[in-house]
């Protein structure tokens, strides 16, 4: 661009001319560095071909460090499977306490959130992420899915009948217990005959453990009840 130089008047009415260095810094100041822009440019493309040249590769890149940080972050299986059986056993309880004549709804939100079943989302996507490992994972996954929905939907109906709502039927709320027990039956099918076996034996020995510890509190809560 050329450089622009503006008449300065002053009373004998004759151009002012700039020094030659000021004119220098004038031109420079308006000139676009385009040299440096032009360098950029060609840096950038340089970076951007060689991204998209090879998508294959990054792609196969990335889903194999993906593949092997989720594997790296799993437990051996059988540290899952007695978790998953006896969020089982938490969930047919809770059936139980809907068969009184005054359930207590509440309550039994509460133990949706506790115990093992309170890490339950995590443990059955372990055991799929291992059936799919083996081939199952399609099955596998799609038996979390329903677990999943039939469990909230179960707390979302025991959230409205804790507020009175009639249309959260003791009915409907058996229903969806039923499906998220078929579902973890359905997903425990996935595990290894030798693996499920063992994860049934740990599990009850802690339920015989526990029954065991509330028999032994029995006469001390009777005896406290005849004090109160």
């Amino acid at each position: 661009m050329a450089s622009l130089v503006f008449p300065a008047h002053v009373s004998n009415n004759k151009p002012l001319q700039c020094s030659s260095w000021k004119a220098k810094r004038v031109r420079c100041a308006l000139s676009p560095p385009t040299w440096r822009e032009g360098r950029r440019m060609v840096s950038l493309s340089l970076v951007l071909s060689h991204f998209l040249l090879i998508p294959n590769r990054a792609a196969a890149e990335g889903s194999l460090l993906d593949k092997y940080v989720k594997r790296k972050k799993l437990d051996p299986l059988e540290s899952y499977v007695p978790a998953v059986i006896l969020t089982e056993f938490q969930i047919k309880d809770l059936e139980k306490t809907l068969e009184g004549d005054e359930p207590q709804f509440a309550l039994c939100r509460s133990l949706l959130r506790s115990g093992p079943a309170a890490s339950l989302r995590v443990n059955i996507r372990a055991v799929a992420q291992y059936a799919s490992d083996s081939g199952n994972g399609k099955t596998a996954f799609s038996n979390v899915d329903e677990c999943l929905r039939s469990l909230e939907e179960l707390d979302s109906l025991l959230l409205h009948a804790s507020r009175n709502d009639p249309e959260a039927s003791v009915k409907s709320m058996k229903a969806q217990i039923s499906s998220a027990l078929h579902a973890l039956d359905s997903l425990l099918q996935t595990v290894p005959s030798e693996v499920l076996n063992k994860g049934k034996a740990i599990a009850d020995s802690y339920r015989d453990r526990e029954d065991e510890e509330t028999e032994s509190l029995d006469p001390e809560i009777k005896k406290l009840e005849s004090i109160l």
